[in-house]
């Protein structure tokens, strides 16, 4: 039998915001620095936390989604570092492209790391990464992981060929990419905002803060004003990948590959993988109680995560 569709997590609250805890309110208050820059031949939109100067922290969002997913984190790092998120091209509030390449992609982060002061820091920069963010981030670790201090992935799945081939096998075809629909009000849109893939989420005052920023106002046929997400529903068919495994293995730089424990893209036989895919020394860290969305389920996990493999690096760094 079927299971039963996840609902919309937020149509209950119409509109209204979830009850959130006080660490949240301190965090997203902490607002960022808001700026464009070019990047790779388009504009990329990108958000920043804490004074050059400081050891540089590059955040890099998943698929269908923008930098304001780190808004609730980011402000915990920006005492020690200079911690900056942009929006991939074709997500949040960069600009679309008629292609996307891997190499579009990296040039973005090259680009983001020299306009925001990355670099200016004691050390080499630090990229953290989440979902589809890894494959443009394990890709520019394998082609200039000598400009970073390392990579650290959040349930990024690095599949083998006869893995993506077993994956795919049986799948329905693709529904040819269409506009995303116009909703009347802001308030109707949020209400049918999803996570993706599917999944459930006790923490919905991350998910409304998320879902606020994945919405921009358009004029409908009629003149009257609707809304609609932000990112390019074109983008996954203009898509030209590399095989992220054998990026995984060509690191040039110190990995740490992190999961949720309850990720439905991490079982035992990825795992296993991408411990045997990793080069000597990488680390690996399963996050309790965390389904794919890392980021929304255990964010407080996330955190200390991330301060323990920035700490484990630093002490590296000043050892040397």
């Amino acid at each position: 039998m079927a299971s039963e569709p996840i609902p919309a997590p937020l149509a209950a609250f119409a509109g209204a915001k979830p009850p959130a805890p006080a660490w949240f309110d301190r965090a997203v208050a902490m607002e960022p620095e808001r700026f464009t820059h070019q990047g790779a031949g388009v504009t990329i939109e990108t958000l920043a936390w804490g004074e050059r100067g400081k050891p540089g922290l590059m955040l890099l969002h998943g698929g269908s989604a923008h930098a304001d997913w780190w808004s609730h984190l980011a402000p915990f790092f920006a005492e020690t570092h200079r911690v900056v998120a942009p929006s991939w091209s074709g997500m949040g509030g960069s600009d679309w492209r008629p292609a996307y390449t891997m190499d579009d992609l990296m040039g973005e982060m090259l680009a983001t790391i020299d306009a925001t002061g990355l670099a200016e820091g004691p050390v080499k920069p630090v990229v953290v990464s989440h979902s589809f963010g890894s494959f443009p981030g394990m890709a520019f670790a394998a082609t200039h992981g000598e400009r970073i201090g390392g990579l650290m992935t959040i349930d990024s799945p690095f599949l083998s060929k006869e893995m993506r081939a077993k994956r795919d096998f049986g799948r329905p075809p693709s529904r040819e990419p269409r506009d995303t629909l116009v909703y009347d009000t802001f308030e109707q849109a949020l209400a049918r905002f999803r996570l993706m893939p599917a999944q459930t989420a006790d923490n919905l005052y991350i998910v409304d803060a998320i879902a606020r920023r994945s919405l921009r106002e358009v004029k409908k046929a009629d003149g009257s004003s609707g809304w609609t997400w932000r990112f390019d529903p074109f983008m996954w068919s203009r898509m030209t990948r590399r095989d992220p495994s054998e990026d995984l293995a060509a690191a040039k730089c110190r990995l740490a590959i992190t999961w949720g424990s309850q990720s439905v893209l991490f079982p035992g036989e990825v795992k296993a993988y991408v411990r045997q895919q990793a080069p000597a020394g990488s680390l690996f860290i399963e996050i309790p109680e965390a389904q794919h969305h890392v980021l929304i389920d255990q964010p407080l996990a996330l955190v200390t995560a991330m301060r323990a493999v920035l700490s484990a690096w630093e002490a590296e760094d000043k050892a040397r």
